[in-house]
């Protein structure tokens, strides 16, 4: 691929990202960063929450998995629909109710000062990891068909691109990612459909059916996997979808903060009706798109990378024409930023809110200057994260991102289940100790599940498990 042609490419994307900040940052209160006034559309809302929920994790692991893994991981989405209705029908109307900004602020009228900054704490370190690995990865593949030919090291490249995602957040925040995430999955679904039209023109297909009669025959198509032992088992995987999109979702600030910029609850439920619908066939598609790339690489002779997430790059930017690799760099640009911004300005806005308490502690003058500073640390943190995961990764991104999840989203499910479902307080001072003694028990059992439990083995499924033993540690903290 040209280089010039590719950074040309790119720039002329930021400078469109710029514009659009600096039109929505235009006329900001103290506020806006954090709420974004109340006023975003729902229906940008809805389109914008597509990228941020796939991300560069979806759109280069998820096909390149198909080769591990069939479709399994669709068993997983469909229990994504699952844990929307919950969200739409459950945690929204409380948070609209409570009127919060941000969604830790349940924990502290519910249980006390510790659970609200445990469950804040936590959030903080599941955000932090889980999208440093999304950035990492989209970081790694632009690292490898551009930074390297132009001579510029690994950090360097890292560090313009969370600098860059700093430039475009620091004013507007919120309201400037609900619409450059809009913008964001535009780029993104569009890549998708143009590589898919493009290998299959590559493999000769003629029409439509011709793409499904060559994804539903291909043994790597299978979606169902009724091992009970297997860690891909459908109730398994379906169980845990549902229970990752509640934590992930429904209890992440980053998710719901965009909810929370909507007029009302019915418009962030319409949202989220429309959002979890073209989810589901949005990653039915990408999967569709790694049988058609695995087909292709057979058919021409192409040489499997020894790791899954490298081959959509290897494909797009080596055998691809010219124009498929640009289409293919915008796509993972537009992915890859379309996550990472929200989650740097959910990060500052849960370190401001939760425990800096802006909004309480500091006039409106102040809260400004103050907030900027959060900003800049929660940027330089992303980026030493980054590094660090450079150096120890050895799996698929997308199994990395999900048992980070299981671990450390755990405690938050078992607080709000505990506090949605019960009406026990419980000894506020021990449940920073039980958030920490949850995840470690989890660790110790999923890791030893195969002797212990007659070989059956753990999945994402540990997220329940790390989650009930904090569901039955609070009852055994519970106030009599």
């Amino acid at each position: 691929m040209n280089s010039q042609l590719v950074l040309l490419v790119i720039c002329c994307y930021f400078l469109l990202l710029f514009l659009i900040s600096w039109y929505t940052s235009r006329k900001v209160s103290a506020d806006t960063f954090f709420t974004g006034d109340r006023q975003s559309p729902w229906f940008l809302v809805a389109f914008g929450m597509i990228g941020a929920s796939l991300s560069g994790v979806t759109f280069i692991s998820v096909p390149g998995e198909v080769g591990n893994s069939n479709f399994f991981y669709f068993q997983v989405v469909l229990g994504y629909t699952l844990g929307y209705f919950v969200i739409a029908k459950v945690l929204l109307p409380l948070y609209y109710r409570l009127n919060l900004v941000s969604i830790y602020s349940y924990l502290d009228d519910r249980f006390g000062f510790w659970s609200y900054k445990t469950g804040a704490f936590f959030f903080i370190l599941s955000r932090t990891l889980g999208s440093s690995i999304r950035v990492f990865l989209v970081a790694s593949v632009l690292q490898l068909i551009l930074f390297d030919s132009l001579g510029i090291p690994f950090w360097v490249s890292v560090l313009i691109t969370v600098g860059l995602i700093w430039i475009y957040t620091h004013r507007g925040g919120i309201k400037t990612v609900v619409w450059t995430d809009t913008l964001q999955t535009f780029f993104m679904l569009a890549a998708v459909v143009v590589c898919v039209i493009m290998v299959g023109n590559a493999l000769n297909f003629d029409g439509v059916s011709d793409y499904v009669n060559a994804v539903s025959s291909d043994p790597r198509s299978q979606i169902f996997n009724w091992d009970w032992k297997a860690g891909t088992n459908f109730f398994k995987q379906f169980i845990s979808g549902a229970f990752i999109t509640i934590v992930m979702t429904g209890l992440d600030q980053d998710m719901m903060q965009k909810n929370l910029t909507c007029k009302n609850i019915g418009d962030a439920q319409k949202n989220m009706f429309w959002f979890t619908t073209i989810l589901v066939f949005v990653n039915l598609l990408f999967l569709a798109l790694g049988v058609l790339l695995y087909l292709y690489a057979e058919t021409h002779g192409v040489q499997l990378p020894t790791k899954t997430d490298e081959l959509f790059p290897l494909l797009a930017t080596q055998y691809f024409s010219p124009f498929a690799g640009i289409v293919f760099v915008l796509g993972i640009t537009a992915a890859a930023y379309s996550s990472a911004d929200s989650t740097l300005t959910a990060l500052t806005t849960s370190f401001c809110i939760d425990f800096l308490e802006i909004d309480k502690r500091y006039p409106a003058e102040k809260r400004v200057s103050v907030r900027k500073k959060v900003h800049i640390v929660f940027t330089f943190v992303m980026f030493l994260v980054i590094m660090a995961f450079y150096w120890i990764n050895n799996q698929s991104v997308i199994n990395s991102v999900f048992v980070i999840a299981g671990y450390t989203y755990g405690p938050l499910l078992g607080l709000y289940s505990f506090g949605l479902f019960t009406k026990w307080q419980v000894k506020d001072k021990f449940v920073p100790y039980l958030a920490v003694f949850a995840p470690l028990l989890t660790f110790a059992i999923a890791s030893n599940s195969e002797e212990l439990f007659w070989g059956y083995k753990f999945g994402f499924e540990a997220l329940i498990l790390n989650g009930l033993i904090m569901f039955v540690g609070l009852y055994l903290l519970r106030k009599k």
